[in-house]
């Protein structure tokens, strides 16, 4: 499983919030997990936030930060189309981030798609996409599953 992480998710795995645990035990069980190369900026501001209102002392935040970005060079980092995501974004009426998170997981669904048909011979069966979407906004996710990405739901 490839397991597409937007950056609301991916938070979920560095801080103790609703469907942490969830988040955790989908990232043991991927191949590989990958998020937008946006998602670095997304995630340290995410953090940053939660240390200046006093969620994470200075403590907890260096050790969260510095995990994340050594964590960071473990991850598929997904580029986008800004076409596509513009077009996303008018569509669905994304907010700029999330248009340019579903044209990357697209465009990682895309490819696997194309890797998937050039060595077909050597996948058997399986299931049609083995990418797997995740994010915390329920707008984003909608978009997700009419674009025809499969889509993790968060309990929330």
């Amino acid at each position: 499983m490839i397991l597409y992480l937007g950056a609301s998710s991916l938070v979920k795995f560095y801080m103790q919030e609703p469907d942490s645990d969830l988040v955790k035990a989908w990232i043991r069980s991927a191949e590989y997990v990958a998020t937008c190369r946006i998602a670095y900026t997304e995630v340290i501001s995410a953090l940053s936030i939660r240390y200046r209102k006093g969620d994470l002392s200075k403590e907890d935040y260096d050790l969260v930060a510095n995990t994340f970005i050594t964590d960071w060079e473990n991850y598929i980092k997904v580029d986008f189309d800004d076409l596509e995501a513009g077009n996303l974004s008018m569509k669905y009426d994304l907010p700029r981030l999330s248009a340019m998170h579903l044209s990357a997981a697209r465009l990682l669904a895309r490819e696997y798609m194309k890797c998937k048909a050039a060595y077909s011979s050597e996948i058997n069966g399986g299931p049609e996409t083995a990418v797997f979407f995740s994010s915390a906004d329920p707008l984003l996710c909608q978009a997700a599953l009419n674009e025809g990405l499969t889509v993790l739901s968060l309990r929330q």
